[in-house]
């Protein structure tokens, strides 16, 4: 090949190599700059060292450049799959519970008593506190008023209220935040 130019080499196999390379990739942008590397290595290889076959070392590269970057899209492609099968399962798990929501089940029996139970369980003014709060719909200014306690105290009741009633309907969380979290 010899002292050839870059410009030499361009002008003899760019447009060939554009059309090969365009064949398979199927963008311009792509195709071009595989094309331009693949050439100025091409350049670069004959700069070094004698390149007998030109055209067969041009062809090995264009077809590792175009192979390289298909295999980049198949990554891309089965990445892109594998999420959105996720997201494909994750809609199709909540649309299902939804659609077995069952609002009298809501408040089932079971609910009802795991409620009370844990009510009960909880220390006199917390219970107090809570029920004024989510059943008697009041402010916490006004359970502080009528408590004489502070209004900190009173948030202080509510937050372990939920926090104690959270963890014993773990099973109903999504329900939880529907009946209590306002």
């Amino acid at each position: 090949m010899g002292n050839i130019s870059f410009s030499d080499i361009y002008t003899s196999y760019y447009k060939r190599s554009f059309l090969f390379v365009k064949s398979y990739v199927r963008d311009d942008m792509v195709a071009e700059d595989i094309v331009s590397e693949a050439l100025i290595n091409l350049w670069e290889t004959s700069k070094k060292e004698e390149v007998e076959h030109p055209l067969s070392l041009l062809l090995v590269m264009l077809k590792n450049g175009a192979l390289n970057h298909l295999k980049h899209l198949d990554v891309r492609k089965t990445a892109s799959e594998s999420i959105s099968s996720k997201m494909d399962r994750d809609l199709n798990y909540r649309i299902s519970t939804l659609q077995a929501c069952d609002p009298e089940e809501i408040f089932s029996s079971e609910i009802t008593r795991i409620v009370e139970e844990t009510l009960q369980s909880l220390p006199e003014q917390t219970r107090r506190v809570f029920e004024m709060s989510r059943y008697e719909c009041r402010s916490v200014k006004e359970i502080a008023e009528e408590l004489s306690i502070s209004s900190k105290s009173v948030e202080y009741h509510i937050t372990k209220s939920l926090k104690i009633l959270r963890i014993a309907l773990k099973e109903y969380l999504p329900f939880f935040y529907f009946l209590f979290i306002s």
